[in-house]
């Protein structure tokens, strides 16, 4: 197994997955984890896990009518699918989930109030607008990671209103580390915690970010795991439904349009070639460029991957997205940011320089251009 420590970038020999990516492992042939991960699918026993998931729900399932899981959701594919599955297919009653993002986009919330109308209970979360501004605005400053504060809502938050609610499940969609080329720490136990969820899904930068941000307690309650006590009183299962069977984002797509009426956008989306995901917030295409400035793979990259994982395309197809369009730099978007970020351009600017990974990227007429051809 080799890392990612040579000195050049390279790209994985089935996929596009990048040397450059964090936690990326490759094998002798020069496949990364996620193309690993997929190989190994198709041997997995999944009836076992079957019976893995129905423990678990039966475990936590209530006779009472009560909610007996927490799904979030933003009214994408991903969580409408779970959602879906874990009504009708396994007769359990989910209660939805959806921490509302700084800069929602319009077709997101239509996506999002045809699943609550497609049949499921279902509450919003809106942490302190200002607190979520000053958080991402430190994430965007000072981690290259224009979302942060959102991002700590949907794993604490989510957390916290389990908590509130009794509620002893929580499923998120698919596990992105195992997934897409990651820490293997979940691929054969589907159960994790605050401390995971802390060091790798917040990066390690929980504690730092809220303790720097100089917000009252008061303001913070949706960005605060709870207490060590209160989850030992009131123990969580959190856990990803990837586990428990053969992920597949497009399969999810079509499932969510077809029952949970789901929308994609009238052309494909910033950085990319695809129309599907990600079509609730603003922010996203932000986030994807400055990974694409950190570590030299944008979203087209990851879009076209997961395509050809799933069989849906060979690598060259990819290859040819991917050289179109990955980095596309959000131009359309950049007033709002400005706006929500309280910038000057200068000052934007400025922020995306500091993140940008030297050995990767030169910029030209004001641009950062790749010193690297994906191969």
């Amino acid at each position: 197994m080799t890392n990612n420590s040579q000195k050049e970038p390279y790209w994985c020999s089935n996929c596009l997955a990048m040397s450059t990516r964090p936690r990326i492992l490759f094998d002798v042939r020069g496949w990364c984890n996620a193309c690993r991960w997929n190989e190994k699918k198709k041997t997995l026993d999944w009836g076992l896990r079957q019976q893995e998931l129905k423990g678990l729900l039966d475990k936590h399932r209530r006779s009472d009518g009560g909610f007996d899981c927490l799904v979030p959701v933003s009214g994408g594919k991903d969580g409408s699918y779970v959602a879906y599955n874990l009504k009708h297919k396994y007769g359990m009653n989910p209660l939805c989930l959806t921490v509302t993002p700084a800069l929602p986009l319009t077709l997101g919330d239509q996506n999002l109030s045809n699943f609550v109308k497609s049949g499921y209970n279902h509450i919003t979360i809106n942490p302190s607008y200002e607190a979520m501004r000053t958080l991402n605005r430190i994430g965007l400053l000072e981690m290259g990671f224009p979302y942060y504060g959102w991002l700590i809502a949907i794993q604490a938050g989510v957390v916290r209103m389990a908590n509130q609610l009794q509620i002893g499940l929580i499923f998120y969609g698919e596990d992105g580390e195992v997934e897409y080329g990651g820490s293997t720490e979940t691929d054969r136990n589907p159960i994790y915690n605050v401390d995971y969820m802390k060091k790798i899904y917040l990066e390690g930068g929980y504690e730092k970010v809220l303790n720097n941000s100089g917000l009252p307690e008061e303001d913070l309650f949706f960005f605060r795991f709870p207490s060590n006590s209160d989850l030992k009183n009131s123990p969580i299962d959190i856990t990803h439904w990837s586990y428990f069977e053969n992920w597949d984002p497009y399969r999810n797509y079509l499932i969510a349009k077809e029952h949970c009426g789901l929308k994609e956008a009238d052309e494909s989306n910033a950085g990319t070639f695809t129309n599907f995901s990600q079509n609730d917030q603003a922010l996203y295409a932000l986030h994807t460029y400055f990974m694409y400035l950190k570590f030299g793979f944008g979203r087209a990259n990851q879009d076209a991957s997961i395509e050809v994982r799933r069989g849906a395309m060979d690598r060259s197809q990819a290859l040819n997205l991917v050289r179109i369009y990955d980095g596309q730099y959000p131009e359309e978007l950049v007033e709002n940011y400005l706006e929500y970020f309280g910038l000057t351009r200068n000052e934007f600017d400025a922020s995306l320089d500091r993140w940008v990974n030297h050995k990767l990227f030169e910029k030209i007429d004001g641009y950062w251009k790749p010193l690297f051809t994906v191969t």
